[in-house]
């Protein structure tokens, strides 16, 4: 059987695009960067992403029910890693643009789209745990290339 990082570094080399999902839970605003965002069925709208139990996200997006995925930019890879850290996400808003919404979920500004969520099912998968959930809404936001993680970095593609 294949170990934890041969299978790492394997997926690396494998482009994956970037969103950094947030939720509005334990009254404040949380986010955390994902690669693993998919396009599950058009009819119904549905999509999945892949959350580590161990991440500090885990708990608060399973409680919350709803979230929304912030698809970002080429240029915001700053994003990507600040939201990729394991520190205490209340600290993680600080300097970080959002935009005007009727959400209680933040929206990073200058992302390419928002996509709007509610949680469907949640299916543990190994150390994981898929979500599958509803979109309720969709907005585009600027055009431009998006950010993608491969071979251990973030680019432009």
């Amino acid at each position: 059987m294949v170990g934890p990082e041969e299978l790492r570094e394997a997926m690396r080399r494998f482009p994956a695009g970037i969103a950094v999902l947030t939720v509005h839970a334990e009254g404040r605003p949380l986010g955390v960067t994902v690669g693993s965002l998919v396009s599950l069925s058009l009819e119904p709208p549905l999509v999945g992403v892949s959350i580590g139990r161990s991440s500090q996200l885990h708990e608060p997006l399973r409680d919350a029910g709803r979230f929304v995925a912030n698809v970002l930019a080429g240029d915001q890879a700053h994003l990507a890693q600040h939201f990729a850290r394991s520190v205490p996400p209340i600290a993680l808003w600080n300097g970080i643009p959002t935009r005007p919404s009727d959400l209680a979920e933040p929206l990073l500004e200058g992302a390419l789209a928002w996509i709007e969520c509610r949680t469907r099912a949640a299916h543990e998968a190994g150390d994981h745990t898929v979500f599958v959930a509803d979109v309720l809404s969709t907005e585009l936001g600027r055009p431009g290339p998006g950010l993608v993680y491969v071979d251990g970095e973030y680019r432009s593609l």
